[in-house]
């Protein structure tokens, strides 16, 4: 399996897919790194010589922000949202949905599941 940034890239996969296992690198970026450094994007990753895997190393680091960088920086943005309290900083803090998406029927996965009150049950009556 190559290695570029310390991150382990599949080798079956094709080299425009296996670059997006770096965070911050998605399709278009993929792309752009691929037709820059004059490198085939259907070829398969174990394929890759080590200059070629130099010259996307290469032109990553010098062009691009990622990895432990950028989750330090989105990391530090959102703490700044908290400190300064805005709208989506307290979205952030009680973990609600930042942006915009309703609540009321989905974002069971960001809210948790509702927890049942007990006694509350309407179809159980007293006789």
């Amino acid at each position: 399996m190559p290695r570029i940034l310390g991150i382990q890239i599949p080798d079956d996969k094709k080299v425009r897919i296996s670059l997006r296992y770096l965070f911050g690198i998605g399709p278009a970026r993929a792309e752009k790194i691929c037709t820059v450094c004059k490198i085939d994007p259907d070829k398969r990753a174990h394929e890759l010589k080590d200059p070629e895997i130099k010259a996307i190393q290469n032109f990553i680091e010098e062009n691009y922000v990622v990895e432990g960088y950028l989750r330090q920086e989105v990391r530090e943005h959102i703490r700044r949202l908290k400190d300064i309290r805005n709208y989506r900083g307290v979205r952030h803090i009680i973990n609600m949905p930042v942006r915009g998406q309703r609540t009321r029927h989905n974002a069971h996965t960001r809210r948790g599941r509702n927890m049942a009150v007990g006694g509350l049950n309407p179809k159980i009556t007293k006789t």
